[in-house]
């Protein structure tokens, strides 16, 4: 009579051939609560045993259901990541960052747009809550502090890009004075004394702080702040196009621009161009950001590199911190100058 054959390890118990927890758990020797534990980075487990059940879980191709992982341990495996515009160069790379960091420890995340408005932002948080995640990371935004407690007081939850005082936030911000001040020093040792300044829309706490930063190196060297050089703009390359027809019809003269950030730079730069003029034969032009396209423009812009992708990873790790019950450690890298071809020398 036929043998009947027997069923695999990677089928039995389950006609539609996907691996259980409870086979994983057989093969490594160890209860299925425990290999439970060891998935979800809560097990106290000497290395052998993990060693077992990892070995099963290769052996076996056991895929985690995270569906099942956050129903049995009151998690769903997902983080929340309230960013601004994600069609943003800048939100753009900052959440490869934070994709990449939490996608390694087993979390999904969750994107949605604020558009710098309180009623999406406060929108998009609700959403995310009622989707049940773990926690929640914001990117600058527009809610107060006590909106952003109120509505964050259930999960663990973190701010970047601003640092709301008395919150119960977890949060941190790159050094935007320094490398604003950075910038402008720049530009001041090159020999410019008419330095304009591109501000973003001073709601936005880097927008002030990078408009402190201008001041400070002008102050320390002596140059009287002229106002209509200050233009308020709005952080895109269309604000920036606009923002350099407003400094030419002031007609207040002008040989460098410190841009707030790269894209309203690119926008400067193509502003400067339809009025005939040169970057940086004519007039000299320096971003804060360091995005991957300064590398590229004509010319390649020197800028104030803060490592946007670094500030999507360090959230993502302050998040996986806070979601284990610890004090997150962040440390930023110091704003640093990066030298390419858009600036020169004062002409005498």
């Amino acid at each position: 009579m036929p043998v009947k054959k027997a069923p695999s390890s990677r089928s039995e118990g389950r006609s539609d051939g996907v691996v259980t927890l409870e086979q994983v758990a057989q093969r490594a020797g160890v209860s299925p609560s425990t290999v439970s534990r060891i998935l979800n980075g809560t097990a106290i487990v000497s290395e052998a045993k993990k060693a077992a059940v990892d070995e099963a879980i290769r052996t076996l191709g056991f895929r985690p259901n995270p569906v099942a992982r956050g129903l049995a341990g009151g998690r769903t495996m997902s983080v929340g990541v309230v960013t601004q515009r994600i069609a943003s160069p800048f939100y753009g790379e900052a959440l490869s960052g934070i994709e990449v960091a939490l996608e390694a420890a087993g979390y999904v995340p969750l994107f949605v747009s604020g558009n710098w408005n309180e009623v999406d932002e406060r929108k998009a948080i609700e959403s995310l809550l009622s989707r049940r995640v773990d926690g929640v990371i914001v990117l600058a935004g527009r809610l107060s502090n006590q909106d952003l407690k109120s509505l964050l007081s259930s999960v663990p939850s973190l701010v970047v890009g601003r640092q709301p005082s008395g919150s119960g936030l977890f949060s941190f911000s790159f050094d935007n004075r320094a490398g604003a001040r950075l910038a402008t020093q720049h530009l001041i040792d090159l020999g410019h004394r008419r330095i304009a300044l591109l501000q973003g829309d001073l709601i936005h706490e880097d927008a002030i702080e990078r408009q402190s930063g201008y001041l400070d190196a002008l102050s320390a060297a002596g140059i009287t702040v002229d106002p209509r050089l200050i233009v308020q703009s709005d952080y895109t390359e269309a604000g920036g196009m606009l923002a350099v027809s407003h400094l030419l019809e002031r007609e207040a003269g002008f040989s460098a621009i410190f841009s707030s950030n790269d894209q309203m730079a690119y926008g400067a730069m193509l502003g400067l161009s339809r009025r005939n003029l040169r970057v940086p034969d004519d007039v000299s032009v320096v971003g804060f950001d360091d995005l991957t396209m300064s590398r590229y423009t004509m010319p390649p812009l020197t800028t104030v590199r803060q490592s946007v992708y670094e500030t999507g990873t360090q959230a993502a790790t302050a998040m996986l911190a806070l979601l284990q019950g610890a004090q997150p450690q962040v440390s930023l890298p110091a704003p640093e100058l990066v030298l390419r071809e858009s600036a020169r020398r004062a002409a005498r």
